[in-house]
């Protein structure tokens, strides 16, 4: 990669109505999360520093710039006028600069990749003064079409409108993504006019200007999906699915198995490693990770969780924010568990219900076991000793404690400590009324004959 400092700037002032959404069309999210935060991720990735633009009254989006990089500088783009002003609404960052490379980033555009900037950068060092980041689209309709002669270089880029019979047969397509390695980039997008339909000044005129001044620019091929920009709600689902398929291809390389693999959603932090198997139809939210050797079956819905080595989750089962997973613990059919420590060896396996507290190693959560940790005002722990074991239609009442190897039987309800060892019990002692049953549906039938009279 080039020595070069480099200065990313990101277009993020677009209005975005075609999402049909109040929410600014940069932080819709892909993965879980925003579409601006994949692109400063990336540029962060590559090094050098990075510049933001965003429209007047935009605090959102600038406050997931802070959030992704504290460092960045942020400017208003006043009036939407075109790229060219978009990028010309950064001059101090690109003036005190001047030695940088400079590359002009869509913040709609979030599956750009790390080794497609390098080559852009590979670019500019094998002499390049500007290049532009192409495709080859199947159908070009709409898209500039980017024009280059015997030499390989770029000498325009035509949009369709303005373009020949013969130019709009050309398939390689201009992405809007463009580096620079000139002298001064604000006196050079100066010089771009706005003498066009809409009377804007677009970062494409660039090349002509450029050519004019002695400054030679290339392009720089890509696939159709690095550049997807995204500007209805169709467009993000379609950017979704490259992400989750890119995605799941790199896991499964590493050693992760995959059983049905296009029905597993992963989020953009999942960690998952190798000799893991995760079976159909697995969702994984953000702040995820999976130690080696453990199987999450299917129709598990799993987020915020940490999962040891060995672990069994699911089948149908819930892992919420602050779930963490010893080694070899077992979490089964419709269990939920939310910040609860689980330690080694430990088993949930039917119908539970297991929130704020900790479970000991080797501890035996039985069938409809809950732990009732919330009073409708504040959340209370349970815990659970090492060896307890906690028999089946439990409720456990917070605060809470089971000492080590303690038992409790099934169908108690338990509101106070339990000493190691013991065995609780907290369930009335059963009565029975011979003949009961059959007065009651005499009664019954009675009252339901009067009642149709």
């Amino acid at each position: 990669m080039s020595p070069r400092p480099c200065l990313f700037v990101v277009l993020a002032a677009g209005k975005g109505t075609r999402m049909k959404s109040a929410l600014p069309k940069v932080l819709h999210k892909i993965a879980g999360q925003s579409l601006l935060a994949h692109v400063l991720q990336t540029a962060s990735q590559m090094g050098g520093d990075v510049a933001v633009v965003v429209a007047p009254g935009s605090d959102a989006v600038k406050a997931e710039t802070s959030r992704i990089v504290p460092r960045a500088q942020i400017f208003e783009q006043p009036a939407q006028r075109g790229t060219a002003d978009a990028v010309l609404a950064a001059r101090p960052a690109l003036a005190a600069r001047s030695e940088c490379d400079v590359i002009v980033l869509f913040a709609d555009t979030p599956l750009i990749r790390t080794e497609v900037l390098g080559a852009l950068r590979a670019a500019l060092d094998a002499g390049a003064g500007i290049a532009v980041l192409g495709f080859r689209a199947q159908n070009p309709t709409g898209y500039g079409r980017l024009l280059v002669d015997d030499h390989g270089e770029l000498t325009a880029i035509r949009e369709e409108k303005d373009a020949s019979e013969a130019e709009r047969k050309i398939d390689l397509c201009n992405s809007g993504v463009m580096a620079f390695r000139v002298p001064n980039v604000s006196e050079l997008l100066s010089r771009i006019g706005s003498d066009n339909a809409k009377g804007e000044f677009y970062l494409t005129d660039a090349i002509a200007v450029g050519r004019d001044h002695g400054i030679r620019a290339t392009v720089v091929a890509c696939d159709a999906d690095d550049v997807l920009g995204i500007n209805t709600q169709e467009q993000l689902a379609e950017a979704e699915a490259v992400w989750q398929r890119r995605a799941r291809s790199e896991l499964m390389r590493n050693g992760v198995t995959m059983i049905a693999p296009e029905t597993v959603w992963l989020s953009f932090d999942t960690q998952i490693a190798a000799e893991v198997t995760v079976e159909p139809n697995v969702f994984f939210g953000s702040g995820v990770l999976v130690e080696s050797g453990a199987r999450i079956l299917a129709f598990s819905h799993i987020e915020g969780a940490s999962i040891g080595r060995g672990v069994r989750v699911g089948p149908f089962a819930r892992l919420r924010p602050g779930a963490r997973l010893a080694a070899d613990v077992h979490i089964g059919n419709f269990v939920e568990v939310k910040n609860v420590t689980i330690g080694e060896g430990a088993k949930a396996n039917h119908l539970s219900y297991l929130g704020d507290g900790s479970v000991g190693a080797g501890a035996n959560i039985g069938a409809g076991t809950i732990f009732c940790n919330y009073d409708g005002f504040n959340k209370a722990r349970t815990e659970v000793g090492d060896g307890a074991f906690i028999g089946s239609n439990s409720s456990l009442v917070a605060p809470v404690k089971i000492g080590n190897g303690a038992y409790v039987g099934s169908g108690s309800v338990i509101t106070k400590d339990v000493a190691p060892g013991a065995l609780a019990l907290g369930r009335n002692a059963q009565e029975e009324r011979p003949g009961w049953a059959e007065k009651f549906r005499i009664m019954m039938t009675r009252r339901k004959a009067a009642e149709k009279k």
